[in-house]
């Protein structure tokens, strides 16, 4: 028997809910043998009791059927969150959705989306039942990022199955359009399309929903937060100053809709060079950590430039999933925990509320209506928008 002869035979164990084996994931530890009896440990990201018991029930088969005798599996596991009641209040047209997440950045190209994607597979692993929306409606990327170029979804009357990747449920534009088609629509369908993504999506019931909003603080991010009450907010920036200028913007639109601050991701943080694992600063690191402190908020993650993060976005491989064992996964399943955590707080002090934030003037009412209109709209509501 030898180290191998153990590894060979976990290589048939599964990770509950993925299709990757526990050896190729890298949570295999430890290995030790002594004659027929052998004993190891299994480092994994989830605190699920059902894992750990699918983990440990397949990995003693496994050795056993290859000839140990006595088999010790120990499970290394993080330690399991606190059940919190949600008491979310206000509107909320996705009820059987858990806990929402808005994923916000003040301008584009600053890979948001990278962080949506990777965060989900995090939370994921980490034994959550995850959705993955790709809200931004004009550049709906997550499709590709998610190994689902091409693919399209089912429909069951006049719903929508999701698809399903990396143990995520995910909904694009980019599913329901023709590739390379342009979407030049006005504010209200975009407003119309963010509530239909939530209404009549065949989601299951699930703990987290990451969404992917599309740059800045316009309709769709108003929409969303009337239609939902977000639990948590992120803000996605890099380090240079012209970045952390939009993305205060973003901050301050968090609280400006009452949405709980998780924290801001510090993206291209540091280049990771592939040949020799040296961390250089090229754009700056840390500078978000002071925008972030301003607005009450954590930088729960600095990521930095690593070439495999750009090719398992184009191939549909997300790092997190493929490379584990990469720095830039480990960080993405830290600020997984993070957010996780801040959740949990979230919730404990009452959950997420919307109510604030809800549109005051009547059904068919425009909120900057003159005359007969305005003279219909409740006192609160301040005549309208206020624009008079």
């Amino acid at each position: 028997m030898t180290n191998e002869t153990v590894l060979d035979a976990l290589k048939s164990v599964t990770y509950p809910g993925f299709t990757k084996d526990i050896v190729t994931f890298g949570f295999v530890k430890d290995v030790k043998m002594e004659g027929d009896k052998v004993s190891l440990t299994v480092d994994i990201t989830s605190s699920a009791e059902e894992v750990k018991a699918q983990i440990v029930k397949e990995a003693t088969e496994a050795l056993k059927a290859v000839g140990f005798l006595a088999i010790e599996v120990n499970i290394k596991a993080p330690q399991a969150p606190k059940e919190m009641s949600n008491s979310q209040s206000g509107k909320n047209i996705a009820p059987h959705v858990k806990n929402f997440i808005m994923v916000s950045s003040g301008k584009g190209g600053v890979g948001k989306s990278t962080t949506s994607v990777n965060l989900a597979i995090a939370m994921a692993m980490q034994g959550k039942k995850v959705g993955l929306l790709d809200a931004d409606i004009y550049g709906p990327n997550i499709p590709r990022m998610m190994g689902l170029h091409g693919v399209k979804p089912e429909i069951q009357g006049n719903k929508v199955e999701p698809l399903k990747a990396y143990g995520v449920e995910i909904m694009s534009m980019g599913s329901l359009m023709d590739d390379g088609k342009s979407l030049i629509w006005r504010g209200s369908m975009i407003m119309k399309a963010i509530e239909q993504f939530l209404r009549d999506i065949l989601w299951s019931e699930l703990d987290v929903l990451v969404i992917d909003m599309p740059p800045g603080t316009g309709d769709a991010q108003l929409t969303l937060a009337q239609s939902v009450p977000v639990t948590a907010g992120i803000v996605v920036t890099t380090p240079q100053q012209v970045s952390l200028d939009d993305s205060k913007r973003s901050l301050d639109m968090f609280e400006k809709l009452h949405i709980p601050i998780a924290g801001v991701v510090e993206n291209m943080s540091g280049f990771i060079c592939p040949s020799c694992d040296t961390e250089s600063d090229i754009f700056g690191m840390g500078t978000s950590k002071e925008v972030a402190s301003a607005y009450n908020a954590e930088l729960i993650a600095q990521v930095p430039i690593e070439p495999a993060i750009r090719v398992g976005g184009d191939t549909g491989q997300p790092i997190t999933f493929h490379q584990p064992d990469s720095e830039t996964a480990k960080r993405y399943h830290t600020a997984a925990s993070n957010l996780l955590a801040f959740i949990d707080k979230v919730n404990a002090e009452g959950g997420a509320d919307n109510s604030s934030v809800q549109p005051t003037t009547p059904p068919g009412v425009s909120a900057c209506s003159t005359g007969a209109g305005a003279s219909q709209a409740p006192a609160q509501s301040g005549g309208g928008c206020g624009c008079h």
